[in-house]
């Protein structure tokens, strides 16, 4: 079964916080709070007929067997999760960095979210890969299809359930009202991109 929770159980949190140089309960808080607006992001890509046939060329082209063994941060191609991470959000970018590293107060700096992303984007997709791969075949040829209704059902995994909103609404739950408020404007913005 598909799930949030079933998706973080596929992060590798003492080997992030290792690489990160922070404790385990920090690097927990930010993958809890990174992780829903990384899939905020992919669903409005998927959402985007441009970028999205690009979202799903990643999620096609991620070794979905990083997940089969629990994932070895070595395994992990961080150099292109920065580049699906610059793909997703763009140009704001750095405005997503910065309202993630408000997460935890000083714990959490702009600089452990910056290169937290590009860790967790690579296993996100791949977990999305062998997902849609297990649930059928073609799903991820279908652009804004199968990649679409698994974002959307992780997504509401992450809120806790029906929230009746968009994943403008993951990042107030995930992070906080502050950051959450502006995360949720850039995710709304990129939504408006379409």
């Amino acid at each position: 079964m598909t799930s949030f929770d079933d998706l973080l159980s596929n992060v590798p949190v003492a080997q992030i916080a290792e690489k990160l140089g922070v404790d385990e309960a920090t690097a927990k808080t930010a993958i809890d709070a990174a992780v829903p607006v990384l899939l905020g992001g992919f669903q409005t890509q998927v959402g985007n007929p441009e970028v999205g046939l690009n979202l799903e060329s990643e999620v096609a082209s991620q070794p979905h067997g990083l997940l089969d063994r629990g994932v070895d941060m070595s395994q992990v191609d961080v150099s292109n999760g920065s580049q699906i991470v610059d793909q997703t959000f763009g140009a704001e970018k750095n405005t997503v960095i910065s309202a993630l590293g408000n997460v935890g107060g000083n714990n959490i700096s702009q600089d452990l979210m910056g290169n937290l992303l590009p860790m967790l984007a690579p296993i996100v997709l791949a977990y999305l890969g062998k997902k849609a791969l297990g649930g059928g075949g073609g799903a991820v040829a279908q652009p804004g299809g199968g990649i679409g209704d698994l974002l959307g059902s992780l997504l509401g995994g992450a809120t806790g359930g029906n929230s009746g909103g968009g994943p403008g609404d993951i990042p107030g739950r995930a992070v906080g009202q502050n950051a959450g408020s502006v995360l949720g404007n850039v995710l709304g913005g990129l939504l408006g991109k379409k």
